[in-house]
């Protein structure tokens, strides 16, 4: 139960309300690619408006380093915003200074303005004080409901919340009840699917769903160390040593976690590799299973055959066929399924058709996930990555909660407390 205020437990009728919202969205020749992030808050929108109230909307857009650019300029997300809407949204050129106050002053009831990107000003992500202070002026209370930057101590987060009387909207108590309800209490049985780059960004997440999870898979470049551990040669794979020894107690943490219930983790035992990371590059599929590396999912033991080896130069892009059926085998005999960080570089596109050479794994965990192979189980996805892949595919609407945060939905699903929840009013 979301523990902090929201816009529906105070009195908000005619107040200038100030929402942070994330509208960081990708944006190609002035064009937005992907409206999802937008679409998301329109709820809390149209519950504002409904209290007729004043609406200033500020965001941030991409990393313009603290100077005003305009290939950062959220005037398009105005745009599509309206057209969302259905109704004028008035732009600012700036999102503080005399100018700005004064379009503000002139919003009448029922009217939207949207401020020209953040972080064009460096006071933003420094917390800074007097420019927490100077967003605040004007408006009569704050409104928490960009879940996307609420990990971070920023102005728009965190500062402002000393100025201003701060809730939460729909869409953030939404992101952070879904989210906290998979990690305490899981439709069961919960399978996990873990990937992306680096362990060092998931070391928390993977130690606490060893213990929640009754199946956990990892997969992406994240496999990589656990491979290495294990005495694969990952030849030219992208790989930290100083991730070694993090992956090797992890694997000591599965093993004693495996023999006290019934757990299983699974690390894949095929590849696709390739010499290049590029679309026309040839690519082939390295089975590892062999006598020694069969112990190393804890079930079912791989049949043994001849270990196969990368060849110099090669590099493992995305697991295999082998475990990506299995992954998606466990996925069909669960409940629940939560999964962050895709299983192969998705980004490098296809010569021909919808998915790229290195995406395979991740269509297939997809497809077990929507239901595909006869069953759907409750599915929670969170991770820029895997986020950003299931929207490019247009299928955000086949899964039950597509998070729009990707650090935040990372660092709730750790434990973390999240400084832009807790800087909120505490419900009485």
């Amino acid at each position: 139960m979301f523990s902090k205020k929201t816009i529906k437990d105070i009195n908000l009728t005619s107040k200038t309300v100030l929402l942070r919202a994330d509208y960081n969205v990708p944006i190609t020749d002035g064009r937005i690619t992907d409206n999802y992030r937008i679409k998301q808050s329109l709820e809390t929108i149209e519950y504002l408006l409904d209290q007729k109230v004043r609406l200033v909307i500020c965001s941030h857009l991409g990393r313009p380093d603290g100077v005003p650019t305009v290939a950062f300029s959220l005037k398009p997300v105005a745009k599509q915003l309206s057209k969302l809407l259905n109704r004028p949204v008035e732009f600012a050129d700036d999102c503080v200074g005399l100018k700005t106050e004064q379009q503000i002053k002139k919003l009448k009831p029922g009217q939207i303005l949207l401020l020209e990107n953040l972080r064009f000003h460096p006071e933003e992500e420094k917390n800074d004080q007097a420019f927490s202070k100077q967003l605040a002026n004007g408006k009569d209370v704050f409104v928490q409901d960009g879940f996307g930057v609420v990990h971070r101590a920023h102005a728009s987060t965190e500062g402002v919340t000393y100025f201003l009387p701060s809730v939460a909207g729909l869409l953030l108590e939404k992101e952070v009840d879904t989210i906290t309800d998979a990690m305490t209490t899981p439709k069961r049985p919960l399978s996990a699917i873990v990937g992306g780059a680096k362990v060092q960004d998931k070391i928390e997440i993977l130690k606490r769903l060893i213990h929640i999870a009754d199946f956990l898979a990892i997969g992406g470049a994240l496999a990589n160390p656990f491979l290495k551990a294990q005495g694969v040669d990952i030849k030219d794979s992208l790989f930290d040593p100083g991730e070694l020894s993090v992956a090797k107690d992890i694997i000591h943490s599965a093993e004693k976690e495996s023999h006290l219930r019934a757990f299983s983790f699974f690390i894949p035992h095929d590849v696709v590799v390739a010499s290049s990371i590029d679309k026309a590059s040839p690519t082939r599929v390295v089975d590892f299973a062999s006598n020694s590396f069969a112990d190393i999912a804890y079930y079912p033991k791989a049949v043994p055959i001849t270990a196969v080896s990368l060849k110099d130069g090669e590099k493992i892009l995305d697991i295999g066929p082998f475990s990506a059926s299995f992954i998606a085998g466990a996925i069909n005999q669960s409940q629940m399924v939560i999964w962050n960080g895709t299983l192969g570089v998705t980004e490098v596109p296809s010569l021909r058709g919808p998915i790229g050479p290195f995406a395979h794994a991740t269509e297939t965990v997809i497809e077990a996930s929507i239901g595909q192979f006869g069953h759907k189980p409750f599915s929670v996805v969170g991770g820029g990555d895997t986020v950003g892949y299931i929207e490019s595919r247009g299928l955000t609407a086949s899964f039950d909660h597509v998070s729009t945060g990707g650090g935040a939905s990372l660092e709730l699903m750790s434990g973390h407390k999240l400084p832009g929840v807790e800087a909120l009013e505490d419900k009485k």
